[in-house]
């Protein structure tokens, strides 16, 4: 397939994947899929300037807390709410202390346990809470930040789908798109979402790139157990890896402040 209809079939399938975008979806093989993993965090970095626009437009009339839950709500709904589905059976596997196939059945299943439910509050609590506190900042800087965020969230499943690291089910999401990552564009990725993370704490400008690279290697760090637990990565493990790695970056950017 040609360099550019493989980029432009790429960026297509990383936009119906990692947003509700109406976009027509091109051919999807892995080669496909490989260059719409490594696009994923520019994806996130669209969706991120969408969310901190609506932030910083809710906070002139709201509260910042009330403008940060909506904003917390709208990305759930600029993404079908999948990632947080992911989180929520990912945690239900891990926490039921089965493995392989077991754990595996856990994650399939339509209901979620209280694992779930209890990091599902975790994560949106602790991310409208920072979301509140980055609203009193100067709008470039929350700008910065909540870019930055989302975009590493997206970076983390660039970092899931590394070469090396294998499928957990041989079909499904997680069997297209495991592995079909090189180092080039995790290298590319990386820095161009720590760059971004600069502007988040002026004062402080390696505090961003720090909250970035500390995020992911938590991540690195949970994808390794899964793989130990799950033999591999899912869709779900995927969709966790977003909130994570978004969350954690949230996190980091205010401790910083």
């Amino acid at each position: 397939m040609p360099a550019d209809r493989r980029l432009a079939d790429g960026a297509r399938l990383a936009l119906t994947t990692f947003s509700t975008l109406p976009v027509r979806a091109g051919r999807i093989d892995r080669s496909v899929a490989g260059t719409a993993m490594a696009l994923a965090p520019a994806v996130g970095a669209l969706l991120g300037a969408l969310l901190a626009g609506l932030l910083l437009l809710l906070v002139a009339v709201a509260p910042p807390l009330v403008a940060a839950g909506v904003t917390v709500g709208a990305g759930a709904l600029l993404t079908r709410g999948l990632h947080l589905d992911g989180l929520a059976d990912t945690v239900d596997a891990l926490g039921s202390y089965r493995r392989g196939a077991a754990a595996l059945e856990i994650m399939k299943k339509p209901d979620v346990g209280p694992f779930g439910v209890a990091a599902l509050v975790v994560v949106l609590l602790v991310q409208a809470a920072t979301l509140a506190e980055l609203a009193g900042r100067s709008w470039p800087a929350a700008l910065a930040a909540v870019v930055a965020a989302t975009a590493a969230g997206r970076l983390g499943v660039t970092v899931a789908c590394r070469r090396g690291v294998p499928a957990a089910r041989p079909d499904g999401l997680g069997a297209l798109v495991a592995g079909t990552v090189g180092p080039v564009a995790l290298v590319a990725g990386t820095a161009a979402v720590a760059l971004v993370a600069v502007a988040a704490v002026p004062d402080h400008p390696w505090q961003g790139p720090l909250a970035v690279v500390a995020a992911l290697a938590m991540a690195v760090a949970l994808l390794r157990h899964v793989v130990r637990r799950l033999g591999g990565i899912t869709g779900d493990v995927l969709g966790a890896t977003v909130e994570l790695v978004t969350t954690l970056v949230y996190l980091g950017l205010v401790l910083s402040g």
